[in-house]
């Protein structure tokens, strides 16, 4: 505790007339109050969110269909205590990726370890892995993570083609988390494409499986938030 705040404590216990034992249990509080803000900033920070927003500060309003009630439950951490998925299916420019981000941001002020990242950033790391042997370090390093929020999946078929490894790849990922922690998907394509824009069925169906298993689906639709936002949303007439 730095000298002026231990000061400011000192002067109030003499303003308000605590005990030796009040005074010592408003000192250690402090001092784990500062630990714990310093921890939840070091988990933002590993987080690499994108854009690191509260959910309160989302506009509910402009697209009523989005359902709110389940979305702010999700914020509750609740499913990353049971190690249990979330998929977000919708078509581009809905708010997926700024509430499973935000998601994740409510899952750092609990204190959870977050990792967002999009499909192609973690599909380019692992390839880069595959090419200096270290795929296996990098499988360890995201299953680590009590939430891991893998986004934009689906978004660019050119994956594929770059990386013929790619499904293997992204299966490596979903077993690895399997049960032992919670994997956030966000997805424009409905499951029954995942065999197509995977290239291999099989596989597909297996990650299929394993993310979907007890998750919870939060499936988007209507205008763009995106848009929305933005103001450039055109006047209905």
């Amino acid at each position: 505790m730095a000298a002026d705040q231990l000061d400011e404590v000192l002067k109030q216990a003499q303003d308000v007339g605590w005990s030796h034992l009040e005074f010592l249990q408003r000192l250690l509080a402090d001092q784990a109050g500062l630990r714990r803000q310093r921890r939840i900033e070091r988990l933002i920070q590993e987080a690499h969110f994108r854009e690191a927003l509260p959910l309160s500060s989302f506009d509910w309003n402009f697209n009523p269909t989005i359902p709110r009630l389940k979305i702010e439950a999700l914020a509750q951490a609740d499913f990353i205590r049971r190690k249990q998925n979330v998929v977000f299916v919708g078509q581009s420019g809905l708010g997926k990726s700024r509430l499973i981000q935000s998601i994740g941001l409510a899952a750092c002020l609990l204190e959870q370890r977050v990792r967002y990242v999009t499909s192609g950033e973690l599909l380019e790391d692992l390839t880069a892995a595959l090419a200096d042997q270290t795929v296996h370090d990098r499988v360890r390093f995201y299953a680590k993570f009590r939430l891991l929020s893998i986004d934009e999946f689906g978004f660019d078929r050119s994956e594929r083609a770059v990386c013929p490894e790619a499904a293997s790849l992204w299966y490596k990922i979903i077993d690895a988390r399997s049960q032992n922690s919670s994997t956030a998907l966000v997805t424009n394509i409905d499951f029954e494409s995942w065999a197509a824009y995977l290239g291999d069925a099989p596989l597909a169906m297996a990650m299929l499986d394993r993310v979907v298993d007890g998750a919870t689906i939060v499936k988007l639709q209507g205008k763009s938030y995106r848009v929305h936002r933005s103001g450039d949303e055109p006047t209905s007439r």
